[in-house]
């Protein structure tokens, strides 16, 4: 037997096969939470199911769920880029998960890295249930795959760097009721549910602004009216991009 076939090999795995293992664990956990999949998966379906079949909105188009869709897959995103991430990562920060990883071998731009691809990995499964949901409904798209595939990224770009901000900063408890509060306001005065044209004038122009209805607004354009890719929205969403991740990197707090 040659010399140093058993001789140890200490050190760090790869940084891609730490990254991957992390996206899986967080993937597992997103999933397992009874809390997490009623706000991600079970309320956008109900809602799109329930709107969708019931007269109570009059959204403005021939089929409701045609306006509908698009506003249930960037509530979607909201559910799990924001309030799920900042519930989640709060309270990672809270008992001391960030700081003990923070120690690990794993670099923490890397482990912000596996909690946004968790995201993406989760937003996935989201979005094919849903299209399954709004198919079954009658939905029919018009527009094309990657403008809607640059949409929601740069959704999830936006509202993962408000969520995070949100996680390092407040407290845990004053996250979650801060996440839910936020999720309602913005389901409500986002577009998702019912159109921006019936908020009164004076209060229309700051609600444009919100992160929520650039995604809702632009998804609908492709999706909706086959429109190519809304830079007004595009706009909007990176500048929600560029200060949320920015100000995330600038006080975000690890315990």
């Amino acid at each position: 037997m040659s010399a140093g076939t058993f001789t140890p090999r200490p050190g760090a795995a790869p940084v891609f096969r730490m990254i991957a293992a992390q996206t899986a664990l967080e993937t597992r956990m997103l999933l397992r939470n009874g809390e997490q999949l009623l706000l991600t998966v079970i309320i956008p379906a109900l809602l799109l199911a329930l709107f969708s079949s019931v007269d109570v909105v009059d959204t403005g188009a021939e089929e409701p769920v045609d306006f509908l869709a698009p506003g249930v897959l960037a509530l979607a995103v909201l559910s799990t880029a924001f309030t799920g991430q900042a519930i989640a990562t709060g309270f990672d920060r809270r008992y001391g998960v960030l700081k003990r990883l923070g120690a690990s071998p794993l670099p923490r731009w890397a482990l912000l890295t596996a909690k946004t691809l968790s995201v993406l990995v989760t937003e996935v499964l989201q979005v094919a249930l849903l299209t399954a949901i709004a198919f079954g409904l009658g939905w029919s798209p018009q527009g094309g795959p990657f403008a809607v595939a640059a949409l929601l990224l740069l959704g999830t770009a936006a509202f993962s760097g408000l969520g995070l901000l949100m996680a390092g900063t407040l407290k845990a408890e004053v996250t979650l009721a801060a996440a839910n509060l936020v999720f309602l306001l913005l389901l409500v005065g986002g577009g998702v549910i019912v159109p921006l044209e019936k908020f009164p004038d004076a209060v229309r122009p700051l609600l444009e602004l919100l992160p929520i209805s650039a995604l809702s607004h632009g998804l609908r354009e492709v999706l909706q009216h086959g429109a190519a890719l809304p830079w007004r929205d595009v706009a909007v969403l990176a500048g929600w991009t560029a200060a949320g991740l920015g100000a995330a990197a600038r006080f975000f707090r690890w315990q």
